[in-house]
């Protein structure tokens, strides 16, 4: 199981989540940058992600869907702001391809994986959001509860690989 970080957010649109993997960080970063690893572990079960597609570099889009238990499919459409191979990724849902503007941005993600001793990794998310309102949407849509059971999750994949 993760270990739980407490680090502050740098404003009130901000969430974040922070733990100690127990997993090599070039392990960590895998599981966010390739598809079939992906599709394993980023939705709180029992949703699922039953697809993912992804080109990993700063303008690069990304598509990850996710599933509810009914079956019903959310896609989430991205592009990479920033990618700093096995240390950094920073995507958002502002565009969803090629600098094409989405219909409602919602957050930006900047993900920061650092070595934390021997063979784990300090993993940080931070989500910052257009507005209050929508940070506080996204708690109540148990962004707690939900990215914390997801790094669970990525936990697991990361240590068996």
């Amino acid at each position: 199981m993760t270990t739980k970080l407490d680090i502050a957010p740098n404003s009130d649109r901000e969430l974040v989540l922070a733990r100690i993997i127990d997993a090599p960080r070039e392990n960590v970063y895998r599981c966010w940058t390739e598809p079939k690893l992906v599709t394993q572990w980023f939705a709180p079960k029992p949703w699922t992600t039953p697809r993912a597609e992804m080109d990993v570099r700063t303008g690069g889009s990304s598509l990850v869907v996710m599933a509810g238990p009914d079956g019903n499919e959310f896609p989430n459409p991205g592009v990479f702001l920033e990618v700093v191979p096995g240390k950094k990724i920073v995507l958002t849902d502002a565009y969803t391809k090629a600098w094409e503007p989405s219909e409602k941005p919602f957050m930006t993600v900047v993900l920061t994986f650092e070595d934390e001793g021997e063979g784990k990794t300090r993993y940080i998310a931070r989500v910052a959001h257009w507005s209050v309102t929508d940070r506080e949407q996204h708690e109540k849509m148990g962004f707690h509860e939900g990215w914390g059971q997801c790094a669970d999750q990525l936990e697991e994949v990361a240590k068996r690989l």
